[in-house]
């Protein structure tokens, strides 16, 4: 990362420091060399190819660890991802997302572009064979979309954030962050009140994921739990769309289903 690059993501993140939507503890979390530069590769288009003046930001961290894959889960996360990209597509607001995809081990298949130029998940581009650092990837993905959300903020432009992080087993890999460092984070988030942060854990057999995101700060109300099936995972996938369309259109949304 150059150091103009790092300049730009350590101001977008003082400047929402200094407006009191980061507190110092997720200022710490954020503020390490790599955390920028990982930031940084997702930040994608630039302001001036924002012709919105007002923006949804749709955002999704697939896991790619290697039990995904022996599960025999790898097609209903990447179909579940894609249907998410088309039912935003299918919006009238269509045209006001950008869309971030990174994988849960930081490979950034799509940094934010227009929806209509979103990555989709092939067997080209998707192959879960890695670990689990749930928490490290966590601060990385959270840390995009508030430098994504500052920067747009101040241009003028009204954003709104959907997040969705997908895992089929607790934090396992992470060197840096715990837990309570990400709901530094989300908490920071939600009292903004224009971000969503949801996360979805596939039953391992044994991840007790709600106490696992809880931990996270992320709230009851927007955790899915699916089986382990390809069926019950392209419902939850479902489910958060039908969230994310809502949120698009202005909804105030409480949770799932309401």
């Amino acid at each position: 990362m150059s150091t103009e690059d790092d300049k730009k993501i350590k101001k977008l993140l003082g400047d929402a420091h200094g407006t009191g939507a980061l507190s110092a503890k997720s200022m710490a979390t954020l503020d390490v060399v790599d955390v920028g530069a990982q930031i940084q590769a997702g930040l994608g288009v630039t302001i001036d190819d924002v012709a919105a003046s007002e923006v949804v930001l749709l955002t999704m961290m697939p896991d790619d660890s290697a039990s995904i894959q022996s599960a025999g889960n790898t097609d209903a996360v990447r179909d579940g991802h894609n249907y998410v990209i088309d039912a935003l597509a299918g919006s009238k607001q269509s045209g006001e997302v950008l869309a971030h995809t990174r994988y849960l081990n930081g490979h950034v298949l799509c940094p934010y572009t227009a929806l209509e130029h979103a990555v989709k998940m092939t067997a080209a581009n998707y192959n879960p064979n890695l670990g689990t650092p749930l928490f490290d990837q966590a601060a990385v993905v959270l840390g995009t979309v508030i430098a994504k959300a500052t920067e747009l903020a101040q241009a003028g432009i009204a954003v709104r954030t959907v997040t969705l992080i997908i895992t089929d087993g607790g934090d396992y890999g992470s060197t840096r962050c715990k837990a309570s460092d990400i709901k530094a984070l989300v908490e920071d988030m939600l009292a903004q009140e224009n971000h969503i942060v949801a996360a979805m854990g596939i039953s391992d057999g044994t991840t007790d994921f709600r106490a696992v995101f809880a931990a996270m700060g992320i709230p009851a109300r927007w955790v899915l739990t699916p089986g382990n099936s390809s069926s019950e995972i392209r419902r939850a996938f479902q489910v958060f769309s039908q969230s994310a369309v809502r949120a698009s259109q202005g909804a105030a949304l409480g949770g799932f289903g309401n």
